[in-house]
């Protein structure tokens, strides 16, 4: 049985720190690494809110100006057994 991702199924992981805050925000996008970059340069360029949106439909809304940095990464394939590779 292969498992295929299709062209479609888009996630990638994101992660925002705030800043004064100690925790940072992890989640799941459905847009792709570009999308999001674009996203994140204009609210910075503009200084309007990042809204970002999870897997789930819940929305991110942060203010650009507590903005200490955003981390972009494809998620990662999970793989499945005991084999090292």
């Amino acid at each position: 049985m292969s498992a295929k991702k299709s062209a479609g199924n888009h996630k990638a992981e994101v992660r925002i720190a705030i800043i004064n805050v100690s925790g940072e925000l992890a989640f799941e996008c459905p847009l792709t690494t570009a999308e999001i970059r674009e996203t994140v340069s204009t609210a910075l360029s503009s200084g309007s809110a990042l809204i970002l949106s999870d897997v789930r439909g819940r929305e991110i809304i942060v203010p650009a100006d507590k903005i200490g940095f955003v981390e972009i990464g494809e998620q990662a394939e999970r793989r499945v057994g005991f084999g090292t590779l």
